[in-house]
């Protein structure tokens, strides 16, 4: 597409043609981590398989953070001096990123192992609930044993988009989504190896995106990887890193989200009781919270992937001067996002069930009433949630991206975290903790609402 075309084609058509890929992509993304729990709670393990994966989760979202932190910043890095014309630092902005993806991968994978159990403690492990100990311990060395080819895969990914090839981008984390999508039913009920199955189906996955990234290197359209690319140089490492801490922080934010709540639930599950009279316990709410936080990455994946549609639309123009066409894209993402809010929210509000048998069906009174309750209340504020982060990316686009960090760490960390503990220590409950993601919301909403409306004030008064 030639650039004046953002300044000049109907905006409806252009965040279509921009946000579909997007969207695919990053549900595509989303889905390596809900597949395994759906399979998972159709097994024998259930629950307790659930939680398990719960549990090691946030490890792979870290690894995920440090292949994100690699690739956007020399992706970024990449872009800007092919911009410039200067070939050789486009060139050693790839090479010099993939050399830190191959350190740093191995260098996880290693400390995976050696601390395992520290690991599996911090985010909510216990040695003491031991058939879901037990399946966390199994599927967590088979993950950890994939690290090295899930970090390199994606972060190549953004290189491979930077070079000018997205739909590829996009062929190479399908074609791992749907590898795991085919072999976990295999593995996991033909086989007989339940959670370790799931592991090993998600593993073949990522070696296939890995396999398809690597290939891309040989064909690549703007740059060529050699000895002298690939060794380190301080000043390229360093600009890599820079640009690319942003997305390290993003997911950070989740582990920390992850590590807290999992804690929590552990904690306090055999203080809470269910209207049976029984206590929800810890198993329970650790795969209820697993699954609901799967599901909402789908919904907020589809809005992220609708936002990102309407970046280059926005950055173009304001580059342009013409603030209407800005307003107006922004208006129609806001328009679109909060109509995908809406559906989600009356789809958790009025049919959670359909949402809790999809991840099983044979499943106690308990662990039922509390995944309605855990859908209805801490989903509750989907409709904010999804402005928040449409809102947090609309501000990146415009090139504001102290404010676009701030809104995102308010909504996930700075006020979520200390009122889900502040909650969870005075009511001793894992019902009323529920409600920090419904407080979270309904405060980063407001502030989000207000540095959009700041900008777009400074727009017009800059015109």
């Amino acid at each position: 597409m030639k650039e004046l075309d953002l300044g000049t084609e109907n905006i409806k058509s252009l965040v279509k043609r921009f946000s579909i890929p997007c969207i695919i992509s990053m549900v595509v993304a989303a889905l390596y981590n809900i597949v395994d729990q759906i399979f998972i709670g159709w097994s024998a393990a259930g629950a307790y398989g659930n939680a398990a994966t719960n549990i090691v989760y946030p490890f792979t979202v870290f690894a995920l953070g440090l292949a994100l932190l690699v690739g956007d910043g020399a992706a970024a890095g990449f872009s800007i001096a092919l911009g410039c014309g200067n070939k050789k630092q486009a060139n050693k902005n790839i090479g010099n990123g993939l050399t830190i993806l191959i350190f740093s991968a191995i260098v996880l994978c290693l400390l995976g192992f050696c601390f395992r159990v520290e690991i599996l403690s911090m985010f909510g492990g216990n040695p003491e609930e031991v058939e879901c100990y037990e399946y966390a311990n199994t599927y967590f060395k088979i993950i950890c044993a994939g690290i090295p080819f899930y970090m390199i895969g994606q972060g190549l990914n953004g290189a491979i988009r930077a070079d000018g090839s997205p739909k590829y981008a996009m062929a190479c984390t399908l074609a791992g989504a749907i590898t795991n999508l085919i072999f976990d039913p295999v593995f996991i009920f033909e086989f007989g190896m339940g959670v370790k199955g799931a592991a090993v189906a998600t593993i073949m996955g990522q070696i296939l995106t890995f396999a398809m990234s690597v290939f891309y290197l040989t064909k690549a359209k703007n740059f060529v990887l050699d000895k002298d690319s690939m060794k380190p140089e301080r000043n390229t490492v360093g600009r890599i890193i820079s640009v690319g801490m942003a997305s390290l922080i993003v997911q950070l934010s989740i582990v920390i989200i992850i590590a807290v709540n999992n804690n929590l639930l552990t904690k306090y599950g055999y203080q809470t009781y269910a209207s049976t009279g029984e206590a929800f316990g810890a198993v329970i709410p650790l795969a209820v919270v697993g699954i609901v936080m799967k599901v909402f990455g789908i919904v907020v994946s589809i809005v992220i992937g609708i936002s990102l549609g309407g970046q280059p639309i926005i950055g173009y123009n304001m580059g342009a001067g013409n603030t209407e066409r800005v307003k107006k894209t922004i208006q129609l993402i806001t328009k679109l996002v909060l109509f995908v809010g809406i559906i989600a929210f009356l789809i958790f509000e009025f049919v959670p069930d359909a949402i809790i048998y999809l991840f099983g069906s044979h499943n106690t009174a308990e662990y039922m009433e509390y995944a309605r309750l855990c859908i209805r209340i801490f989903l509750g504020g989907i409709i904010l949630t999804c402005y928040i982060k449409s809102a947090a990316i609309i501000l990146q686009s415009m090139g504001n991206s102290v404010k676009s960090t701030i809104l995102a760490l308010l909504r996930d960390v700075i006020v979520f975290v200390p009122a889900s503990i502040i909650l969870a220590m005075l009511s001793k409950s894992i019902v009323t903790m529920l409600w920090a993601a419904v407080i979270s919301d309904i405060i980063s909403a407001i502030v989000g609402f207000l540095f959009v409306r700041s900008e777009l004030d400074n727009l017009t008064t800059i015109r």
